[in-house]
Parts: C-alpha cells; sequence; structure tokens
C-alpha cells in the first residue's frame, strides 16, 4: 500500500523498520517511547501476595475481559481462526508460551484462543519495564495488573522476578514471552530469537508452546492510523520439550532454535513464500 496514506507517527515506525531489519537488528526498538521510570522492588508484587494486588487484579481482569472482547465482538480486532488446538494439552502442567510481537493487543489474541487449556483460565505476560512503570490510563492499569510480570534494570527487582517466574511454572501456571523482545508494528516475518525465555523453560523443567499470528489487510477497512485492518489467524505449533541431559546453556539454545524454526516454517506455508530478511 502506499505509505503516504497512513499517519506520520507510523511512517516513523516502518521507517524504523526497515533500517533495522537492513542492520539485521532484530531486538532493537522501533517506536518513540519516552524515558521510563526504573522499576522498584516495593513497586511490583508478582505473586500477588497482597490482598489489594489480589483485589486490583481480579479488577483489572475482569475490564479487560469485557474491553477485548467487546473489540473482538464489534470486528475491530479480528480474529479468522485458529489451527493446532491439539498441542494446547502442553498447558495443563505449566509451560512458556511465546508470540510474535507486533501489535500492543497479541498479547490477549493469543490468550483468548488458548484460554479454555489454561488451568486457572489466566496467562500471565513478561513485559517491558516502560509499559508497567510509564503507561497511563486504562492500558496503563491493565499493564499494571492482568498477570503481569515485567521486567526491570533493577538487580533486585530481577531477583525477585526470576524468582517468581520460576515458581509460577513450577506451581503449573504458563507465562507469555515475546522471544523477538521488541514489538516491531504489523511486522508479518519472524525475527531471530533471545534466549531468556527458553531458559526459564528450561530451568523449570517445562515446555515451549510456540503460537504464531499470521495477517492479512483486510481490503475494506482501515484503522485510525490509514493501515489497513488486520485480520488474524493463531497457529498453535507444536510443543518443544527440555532436554534435560544438556544442561541449562546448550538445552535452552535447542529449545530456542526448534521454536524459531517452527515459527519459520509456519511463516512460509501460511504465506506461501520462502523467508527473506
Amino acid at each position: 500500500m502506499e505509505t503516504n496514506q497512513i499517519s506520520e507517527n507510523r511512517r516513523k515506525v516502518l521507517a524504523r523498520i526497515a533500517e533495522r531489519e537492513e542492520r539485521g537488528e532484530w531486538n532493537e526498538p522501533v517506536e518513540d517511547d519516552p524515558p521510563a521510570p526504573e522499576l522498584t522492588p516495593d513497586k511490583v508484587d508478582y505473586l500477588n501476595k497482597k490482598f489489594s494486588s489480589r483485589l486490583k487484579t481480579r479488577l483489572a481482569n475482569a475490564v479487560a475481559d469485557r474491553y477485548f472482547l467487546n473489540l473482538i465482538k464489534k470486528d475491530v480486532m479480528v480474529i479468522d481462526g485458529v489451527t493446532g488446538e491439539e498441542h494446547l494439552s502442553a498447558l495443563k502442567n505449566g509451560a512458556i508460551v511465546t508470540c510474535n510481537h507486533f501489535s500492543a493487543f497479541d498479547n490477549y489474541i493469543v490468550f483468548h484462543c488458548i484460554r479454555k487449556a489454561l488451568p486457572r483460565k489466566y496467562l500471565y505476560k513478561i513485559i517491558r519495564e516502560g509499559n508497567y512503570t510509564n503507561f497511563p490510563g486504562l492500558y496503563g492499569f491493565f499493564f499494571r495488573h492482568c498477570n503481569t510480570l515485567p521486567l526491570s534494570r533493577n538487580r533486585r527487582t530481577m531477583i525477585n522476578f526470576m524468582t517468581a517466574v520460576n515458581e509460577l511454572l513450577k506451581g503449573g501456571e504458563s507465562i507469555l514471552i515475546y522471544p523477538e523482545q521488541e514489538m516491531w508494528w504489523n511486522y508479518k516475518k519472524p525475527r531471530p530469537f533471545k534466549v531468556g525465555g527458553f531458559k526459564m523453560a528450561y530451568r523449570a523443567g517445562v515446555p515451549v508452546l510456540p503460537t504464531f499470528i499470521t495477517m492479512q489487510d483486510d481490503p475494506t477497512r482501515k484503522d485510525g492510523d490509514g493501515y489497513p485492518v488486520q485480520r488474524h489467524t493463531v497457529h498453535i505449533l507444536p510443543p518443544v520439550y527440555p532436554d534435560l541431559t544438556l544442561g541449562e546453556k546448550l538445552g535452552a539454545e535447542k529449545m530456542m532454535e526448534e521454536t524459531y524454526a517452527a515459527c519459520v516454517k509456519k511463516y512460509e506455508e501460511a504465506y506461501g513464500e520462502k523467508l527473506i530478511y
């Protein structure tokens, strides 16, 4: 499509994506986000040990469900279908779920499509520090309280984060990660992964359940930025299990490579073309 039809802000983002792709800077930011306050340990209750945290989580999830289900009902957030639901049994005892990151809403798309297989019906999400500390309004409320696990530059906070992640996974919870790290708006290709989330899976002895969302332009509608509304199909791929004979470094790398290869294969099948950057 002609980029002059798209809002100036999104044109800048698309230009940054093109530059990052050209340089092979796959995990670098492209959004013009303001500096974010550092998340200190006293500002986050990862395991909802406080009554106030549990109350806010319950309220946030209820409001988010109503909000996003309404978007789906109104065909604003479009989910055309789901494939690979037979693989959802991997969630029964906890897993790391992966997803390509192209939208602020892609986490709810995944959650909506796998929810019935989650023992407690909610999915934890690892999010950026800035989304937790710096986001205003309703979305900020969702980012802080909808079963989110924010990263941090603070060492003590990250120790608490890693302890919580391990406890949740071993307790049978599932956690969504974005191994591509940064959101690249409406970017359709899978990008090379960072290994951190796979180390979490390996350390806890749980599988990785890859998901890959494909998109098609709606030929009749445009969003608020002048870009075609995206129609999504969620592909749930075969789970990747840890080889506990390898040790954490090699074992996590193997899980990462297998997950990435599965996403590339699905990309090529769904779009009918070889992956070329």
